[in-house]
């Protein structure tokens, strides 16, 4: 009973919407990824490494210990900080994070709901039967008012 029920809430699980759209997105941001990374080592980098020199950043190091070489073997490897990678990933990240702004900055955007026009004040409601009654009594007094100095003189 126990394992039947585990499977059935793993299955319940991972059939959620929310599990399957992450999932994708997880796959796009890999390629996506990808393909940034791609554009900084292939396109950004090399221009940039023209103008400081010809400097390829990926092959910046400091050796803070050289190889031992004997005989013409190397008999261990130079210990190195290579701080080059360490700043190619940087601005892989930096333009991965500006794409990703920019992505989110277009869809909030493109889902803002344009202001309603503003609405027409509601029109007031109608008198009650007192009220229009109470309003002709007024009137017919207002009426008899005006005629008395007419009959006074």
């Amino acid at each position: 009973m126990g394992k039947s029920t585990f499977l059935q809430d793993f299955k319940a699980f991972a059939m959620k919407g929310n599990v399957i759209d992450m999932a994708v997105g997880v796959i796009i941001g890999g390629a996506f990824g990808k393909i940034v990374s791609s554009v900084v080592a292939d396109v950004i980098m090399p221009p940039i490494g023209l103008l400081v020199g010809g400097v390829n950043f990926t092959d910046l190091k400091w050796v803070m210990k050289p190889a031992v070489v004997k005989d013409g073997e190397e008999v261990a490897a130079a210990v190195t900080l290579n701080y080059g990678n360490f700043l190619q990933v940087t601005f892989d990240f930096l333009i991965i994070a500006f794409s990703v702004f920019l992505f989110v900055r277009l869809l909030s955007r493109l889902s803002r709901k344009k202001p309603a026009a503003p609405a027409a004040p509601p029109a007031p409601p109608a008198p009650s039967k007192e009220e229009l009654l109470l309003t002709e009594i007024r009137d017919l007094l207002r009426e008899q008012r005006a005629r008395e100095p007419e009959r006074k003189a």
